[in-house]
């Protein structure tokens, strides 16, 4: 490969007066303690299309923040842990620095090269693998983790039924990981917000999941005794309206709720008066703390319930999941649904932007895979 201190360009999504454009960019070379890694594919997540939809303003021009990369230079002072050639994942949310945020406010994956900075690699952000997915499974290795990390939170109640909210990638996410982190003989239910998303669901069943919602009438079915969790893995616009939903759940005291999908700024909801839900949500970051941090609250009908959730997600649930998708890539693959070469993403993308659909080109959507580089299958062992 040619080295990357003598790349003319490169590469990259760039975001520019409210489009993306599939730009040329300088590729940078490290300065002490950085790195520069290489993005054979990148996905694009439902964070990343609230961007470009202009419901969030994080101003990184170059988003994304989903792919197994490869160190391709370092700068001096990296651990040999860290030496080109090493496949790794950068994890996004630093848990002590504002300042870097991968993908949202410094620049992100969906592009050939990019550099990491020395905040990123002291803190232990960029995460060496030994069990490598594939290049398009790699895709999932953080949204899988922050799913392992709201399944474990819900775990400490014991759930006899876990109910999902949101038929997006997430959603379809985490019934696939539910039995193995809660058990199997957990009922899983999925709520569906849109018709596109049930029909998607009963082409793709999942053992032990049952698709409530979308298409088909009336709510959900009786949930019978035993403890409930509930996780809200609806786009940040639509929380409020499944958190309603799930306080109608389970009996009183038995019933645990993860925001996972984030708040509009200023979110309160009437049925749980005196509760900061974006306090609840920060209470734990990338891992942190352990034990993690559970909100104790009375409804307004005087329905006692636990809430919790999290940003971010630590470096062992990338470790996890990472494991995962190399031991059991026929559970997850079929949610790669789209593989595109940069030019295609953008047009995409665009698309994305301009409307609500998940519907691209005749097929819903649940994750975009932009492939800047052919990566062939890596054999099952370390790199």
């Amino acid at each position: 490969m040619t080295a990357p201190r003598d790349l003319p360009g490169h590469r990259a999504l760039v975001r520019e007066a409210g489009k993306v454009h599939l730009r040329l960019r300088p590729t940078p070379y490290p300065s002490p303690g950085e790195l520069l890694v290489t993005t054979p594919v990148a996905g694009l997540c439902g964070t990343d299309i609230q961007m470009l939809r202009g419901l969030r303003d994080d101003p990184a021009p170059v988003i994304g923040h989903e792919g197994v990369v490869r160190v391709v230079a370092a700068g001096p002072g990296i651990p040999a842990s860290l030496a080109p050639g090493t496949p790794v994942v950068v994890n996004p949310t630093h848990g002590d620095d504002p300042s870097f945020l991968l993908g949202h406010n410094v620049d992100g994956l969906l592009q050939e090269f990019t550099l990491i900075p020395a905040t990123a690699v002291r803190g232990g952000l960029v995460v060496p693998l030994e069990q490598v997915p594939d290049a398009e499974l790699g895709t999932l290795v953080e949204p899988l983790a922050a799913v392992r990390y709201a399944l474990g939170l819900l775990a400490a109640a014991r759930p006899r039924t876990l109910v999902v909210y949101g038929d997006g990638n997430i959603g379809q996410l985490a019934v696939r990981a539910a039995r193995g982190l809660l058990g199997t003989g957990v009922r899983v239910l999925l709520v569906h917000h849109t018709p596109e998303g049930r029909r998607w669901s009963e082409r793709h069943p999942v053992t032990g999941t049952e698709a409530v919602g979308g298409e088909a009438p009336g709510g959900l079915p009786p949930l019978g005794d035993g403890p409930t969790a509930a996780l809200l893995a609806t786009p940040r616009d639509g929380t409020l309206d499944a958190l309603a939903s799930a306080l109608r759940l389970g009996d009183g005291g038995n019933l645990t709720v993860d925001l996972f999908g984030g708040l509009p700024p200023g979110a309160a909801s009437a049925l749980l008066p005196g509760v900061d839900l974006a306090a609840v949500r920060a209470a734990n970051c990338a891992g942190r703390p352990v034990p993690a941090v559970f909100t104790e609250a009375t409804t307004a009908e005087g329905r006692r319930v636990r809430l919790t959730g999290h940003r971010g997600v630590g470096n062992g649930h990338l470790l996890e999941a990472a494991a995962e998708l190399w031991q059991h890539p026929e559970l997850y693959r079929d949610l790669v649904t789209h593989v595109v070469e940069p030019a295609e993403a953008a047009r995409i993308m665009n698309g994305l932007a301009a409307g609500r659909r998940r519907t691209v080109d005749g097929n819903r959507l649940l994750k975009l895979a932009v492939r800047f580089a052919p990566a062939p299958a890596p054999p099952r062992e370390k790199w």
